[in-house]
């Protein structure tokens, strides 16, 4: 069983910069391919990056590709998603999901599934 809980969400103006954090319990945090998605409101969750378990293969959505970057410490069990040059659209919750076995790109279809962190983007 693994729980995943995000952190660093907030207020920041256009242009400036994030760090989210989503720890995981469990002793097995290092065999799971860990993404991070996010729901602007009225939208679709939207995925945006993936990491494998070593950390040594990552892909992103071209909506963040050069502004977000996503990494790992697999010794404390944390997964991070480093946000710069934020836009006001970027303002959406962002959720972190973990799986063994399969990279889908719809957030339901993870193992395990956080509850969000929120960041607001202001012009």
């Amino acid at each position: 069983q693994v729980q995943l809980v995000e952190s660093g969400g907030g207020l920041v103006q256009a242009g400036g910069s994030l760090k989210l954090s989503c720890a995981a319990s469990g002793r097995t945090f290092s065999s799971y391919a860990m993404v991070w998605f996010r729901q602007a409101p009225g939208k679709e969750r939207e995925f945006l990056a993936y990491i494998n378990w070593s950390g040594s293969s990552k892909f992103y959505a071209d909506s963040v590709k050069g502004r977000f970057t996503i990494s790992r410490d697999n010794a404390i069990n944390l997964v991070y998603l480093q946000m710069n040059s934020l836009k006001p659209e970027d303002t959406a919750v962002y959720y972190c999901a973990a799986d063994r076995y399969k990279v889908v790109a719809t957030f339901d279809g993870y193992e395990y599934r956080g509850q969000g962190t929120q960041v607001t983007v202001s012009s």
